[in-house]
Order: C-alpha cells, then structure tokens, then sequence
C-alpha cells in the first residue's frame, strides 16, 4: 500500500518542526510527535468526509487555490504559524472551525484525553496543524501536478478521490490516529460525535499500551 498523506506529511514534521511544536506547547518531544501522529489523520479524514459531498469539495478545492496554493515550505509556514502572522493561509482557528465544524470542542477534548496534552494544548496544537495540512494538501494538489505539464487542472471530483482513500487508509491502518477519527466521524452513523464514546475508544487505546 502507498505511503498515505498522513505519513508522508509526518515524515516532513519529523525532526526540527517537531521540536518546534514540542515547545510550543511545552511537552516532551514524544509526547508531541504522538499527539501529531494522532492529529493530522484526524484533520485529513474530517475534510475527506467534507470533500465527499460534491459542494463541500468544490469549497474546499477553492479555499486551497485560493488561500493556501504557492504557500513555500512546511519550516516556514509552521515559523509563520507560530510567529502569529494573521493571513488567512495562517489562521488556524478560522480553518479548524471550517473543517470540524461544531465538533471542534469535543474533538479538541478528545485528542487531549488520548494524548495526554489535555483540552486547551491539545486546541492549540489543532491549530497549529490545520494549517499545515491544508499547505500541505494545495502542494500535493497544484505544485506537483504543474510539474506534470500536460495534466488537466485538478478538479474537486478527484480532489475527494484523494481525500477518501487517505480516509479509507487511516481506517485501515488503526491505531489512535483511525480510533479518533472513526469516533469523530461514525459515532451513531449521523456524523455527530459522543464525548462519552470518544474517551471510551481513547482509554481503551492507552490501556492497549500499558
């Protein structure tokens, strides 16, 4: 199976923008590389459900073109995150309330239960990522197909096509990154989230480590 966004966008984390995020919200590197590894496919399954509605992808395929193409490297988009700088490709609680929607509290509550950062540093660190993700995302999008040369324009059609295997494999793959993000999206089938189900499924996946 081929490497999913999650991992790919991970790798790219590893090491100096991990340290980075580490002290930002004041945690030991593990503990911050867990918490990531357990957010990123968390944020990407929650636009792969937006995306799988026509409309929500045609949104999102736009906010990327948009806002978040041409956006340089991860080190220096993290740097502006960090720094505070307030654009609309950095602003990472205007892009977490678009992609969790009235979920974020609970999600945000959630995260911080499995991951031991708590409810306000597991928000900040949602935060941080959202933008990332999308960064992320518009290169694997725009950049990489430009180079191509002769491929059509991405449409949002394929758009959702990439975010739903990315969501196919987070399921697949388990772990505490596909336990959050099946409680966040499947719980009771509606597509509302239970905090009470969320911990259960968290405390279930710590004690599975112990």
């Amino acid at each position: 199976m081929a490497e999913s966004l999650t991992d790919q966008l991970f790798d790219q984390l590893n090491g100096a923008p991990l340290r980075q995020i580490s002290q930002q919200l004041g945690v030991g590197q593990a503990q911050a590389a867990g918490a990531v590894s357990a957010a990123l496919p968390l944020l990407l399954g929650a636009l792969g459900r937006n995306a799988s509605q026509p409309q929500g992808a045609e949104a999102l395929l736009g906010a990327l073109r948009n806002d978040h193409a041409g956006g340089g490297d991860i080190a220096g988009l993290l740097g502006a995150v960090l720094g505070g700088a307030q654009t609309r490709q950095t602003n990472g609680a205007g892009i977490l309330g678009h992609i969790l929607g009235g979920q974020q509290p609970r999600a945000e509550a959630a995260l911080g239960q499995t991951t031991g950062l708590g409810n306000d540093k597991a928000g900040q660190l949602l935060k941080i990522l959202a933008p990332i993700v999308l960064a992320y995302l518009a290169k694997q999008m725009f950049q990489n197909r430009q180079a191509g040369g002769a491929q059509a324009d991405p449409t949002a059609q394929l758009l959702g096509s990439i975010l739903g295997q990315e969501q196919q494999q987070v399921r697949q793959q388990g772990g505490l990154g596909g336990g959050l993000l099946g409680a966040v999206l499947d719980q009771d089938g509606d597509g509302q989230l239970g905090i009470g189900d969320l911990l259960k499924i968290g405390g279930g996946l710590l004690g599975g480590k112990r």
